[in-house]
């Protein structure tokens, strides 16, 4: 009897901070590496999760790196087999803090929201500040970000023959509605 009791009040403080938290399941990441005057490298990924502890400011994503897709099906398989090794890295996380939230003072206009935090990539880890848009709408909590990275800084290795054609700085867009 004790242990059923236990294991309902577990479950009950489990069922009331999963509350707590906000998700989405279908945020998306585009991301760009082009040179100009060269063929377009950008991908997108639209079933990223975002998590968001309205309390404490908290944020988490999770992007699987074969979600992403290309307009050029050989694009694709190279990032996954040469540059991005998905099968050894099969995933991109991030998790941070933003500082000074306030679920209580988001309104329809998107305020600027400092995040810090650090992203895992390719096996590697580097700290990460950006800016995150975040307004309230009739869906949830809608949040968007641009910030960009080197490729370098994660080891990924873009090969001499198109050095000139893949750009180290990668720019990455996200959008999500956090419910």
């Amino acid at each position: 009897m004790k242990k059923i009791i236990l294991i309902s009040v577990l479950l009950l403080a489990s069922l009331t901070f999963a509350q707590e938290k906000m998700i989405c399941k279908t945020a998306a990441i585009v991301f760009e590496a082009s040179v100009p005057s060269f063929e377009e490298v950008k991908a997108t990924n639209n079933a990223v999760t975002l998590v968001l502890n309205p309390k404490t400011g908290e944020i988490a994503s999770l992007a699987l790196m074969k979600g992403f897709r290309f307009k050029v099906a050989l694009m694709e398989e190279h990032f996954n087999e040469n540059y991005i090794e998905s099968d050894r890295y099969p995933k991109a996380i991030f998790r941070g803090k933003i500082e000074n939230f306030d679920l209580q003072s988001l309104t329809s206009i998107p305020k600027d929201y400092r995040v810090s935090g650090k992203l895992e990539l390719h096996g590697k880890n580097q700290d990460i500040q950006a800016v995150l848009k975040i307004s309230q709408s009739s869906s949830g909590i809608k949040i968007t970000s641009n910030f960009s990275v080197k490729a370098s800084d994660f080891a990924i290795d873009i090969p001499a023959i198109v050095k000139n054609k893949v750009s180290n700085a990668v720019h990455i867009q996200l959008n999500g509605i956090l419910k």
